[in-house]
């Protein structure tokens, strides 16, 4: 009786083709785990050679060579940690999708960057020690350099453990650590320090009463009136044109400054030029995406994700402008003190260091991005395309008046603060509002809505209960960051300054 070979054969080779495609589904997974890191790298590289390539100095140049791939690698992590400020509330509340958020940010970083990233530079730069107190320049390039490694390292470490801090924080918390190892507590500009950390304070509490002041008046004006629909098409596209004549003054004004100077009542003009042509522009799109809508609070959230769209652009342009500091202004220092020079408030940063900073934090976004967007997007409240408009509004409108201002505030603590903003108003909104009471009790019949232990009461008590458990965690992140960054920064300062000064 001959054996059944055939099927011991075939069940061999469906063995071996089983081994072969985990072995080729390993090799991918790993494939995939390296590519990030691979690009990162030869981004790295890339930085490497725009500095051996633009930068012009007799000697110096292995210096800075190092020091455009630290500032490349310290943008990279602001992309990666603080791109939950731009697209975490569009994500959050399922407007975009992930890819086409970053997309957005990525483009309006670089934007935000390269048109209006100098001004807030100059602050870093040259506003937070006294470079003439150093060991001369040469002391000022170890400070800078130090300041760059360890706020890097920090922002690494913390983005791996999911936690949104500020990356301001941390590199200035580096600066003051290393300028005190250099060159004791007098070598500091404490008062600009304490304006700084003022901005500081000022920025979550601004932005959290501007989030509140545009949730109330869309509550007011929109969301609780009877024909909800005929009040979005009367109103949006009036917010609309607030919010592109705004940003369009704001361009003229500051952002194009060292292009061209443009007088602020020229740039308000065109500004309010731009909101009108806007508004023209919107008003018969939300009309048409209107037809055929219910009229209820979902229908109005169809309606908010182009405008939650634009605010997201808005936001990244302004954190380009403003965080890509970060990166550059101690670069940009490095170089000049390469030079011989000691960097002061009329110091322009050489585009090509813009452009190292403005890369970097798009590349870092969009290869570590999508790990902390959830954080705020999802985490700390729970959020619709209504109050995601209103917060990464109100956080565009702080950080890009902070940005003109040349006030390098942390757009973690204005994005967070909005978050908190919108929720802590939602709570006194639905306990005192009397047109959200008269019109609750139209449509359930309830006639003390919210003042029983009712379902609705218990999950507005569940959400503050976790907006204050994170509020506590976020705040204690903030604490940590300036002296952790400060201590490892003097630490390196004292290691460089050792092998090479």
């Amino acid at each position: 009786m001959a054996k059944p070979r055939p099927r011991l054969e075939k069940l061999t080779l469906d063995k071996d083709l089983d081994k072969f495609s985990l072995a080729e589904e390993a090799s991918h997974h790993v494939m995939r785990r390296l590519a990030a890191p691979g690009l990162a790298a030869l981004f790295l590289i890339l930085s490497m050679g725009f500095a051996a390539s633009y930068f012009t100095g007799a000697s110096g140049a292995a210096v800075v060579v190092a020091a455009a791939a630290v500032a490349g690698y310290m943008a990279m992590n602001i992309g990666a940690n603080d791109v939950t400020n731009n697209v975490g509330a569009a994500v959050g509340a399922k407007a975009i999708s992930m890819p086409v958020a970053l997309g957005i940010a990525a483009v309006f970083e670089i934007a935000g960057a390269l048109i209006a990233g100098r001004k807030v530079t100059l602050t870093i730069e040259a506003g937070i020690i006294d470079g003439t107190q150093l060991v001369g320049a040469e002391g000022l390039v170890w400070v800078m350099l130090s300041a760059l490694i360890s706020s890097a390292i920090w922002i690494n470490i913390a983005t791996y453990s999911r936690a949104p801090v500020s990356t301001t924080h941390s590199l200035i918390g580096g600066i003051i650590g290393a300028g005190v190892a250099a060159a004791g507590l007098s070598s500091v500009k404490w008062w600009a320090i304490a304006g700084i950390t003022a901005s500081w304070t000022i920025s979550p509490v601004l932005g959290g009463v501007i989030a509140a002041l545009f949730l109330a008046f869309l509550k007011e004006f929109v969301i609780y009136r009877d024909d909800k629909i005929s009040a979005a098409r009367r109103w949006m596209p009036v917010v609309l044109g607030v919010t592109a004549g705004s940003f369009t003054a704001y361009v003229a004004v500051f952002a194009i400054d060292h292009l061209a100077f443009v007088p602020l009542p020229t740039g308000l003009s065109i500004g309010g030029l731009a909101g009108i042509a806007c508004y023209i522009v919107s008003k018969p799109w939300i009309h048409r995406q209107s037809e055929g809508l219910e009229n209820r609070n979902q229908s109005l959230r169809k309606l908010f994700r182009l405008p939650l769209i634009f605010s997201a652009a808005l936001l990244s342009f302004a954190h380009g402008a403003n965080d890509v500091s970060n990166a550059i202004g101690p670069l940009s220092a490095i170089v000049s003190a390469v030079d011989g020079v000691i960097s002061s408030a009329d110091s322009e940063a050489p585009f090509w260091v813009l452009l190292i900073g403005a890369l970097g934090i798009s590349v870092g976004l969009l290869l570590y991005g999508p790990l902390l967007i959830r954080v705020v997007g999802e985490e700390i409240t729970r959020l619709n395309p209504m109050r995601a408009f209103c917060v990464a509004l109100a956080t565009a409108v702080t950080v890009l008046l902070a940005s003109a201002l040349g006030l390098p505030i942390s757009s973690t603590h204005t994005a967070v603060g909005a978050v908190f903003g919108v929720g802590f108003f939602r709570e006194w909104y639905t306990r005192h509002s009397q047109r959200r009471l008269e019109y609750v009790r139209r449509k359930t019949g309830q006639t003390e809505f919210m003042e029983k232990g009712e379902t609705n009461f218990a999950e507005v008590r569940r959400r503050r209960l976790v907006r204050r458990s994170h509020f506590l965690t976020i705040v204690a992140a903030w604490v940590i960051t300036v002296p952790v960054s400060a201590l490892l920064s003097a630490f390196l300062y004292l290691v460089l300054s050792g092998l090479f000064l």
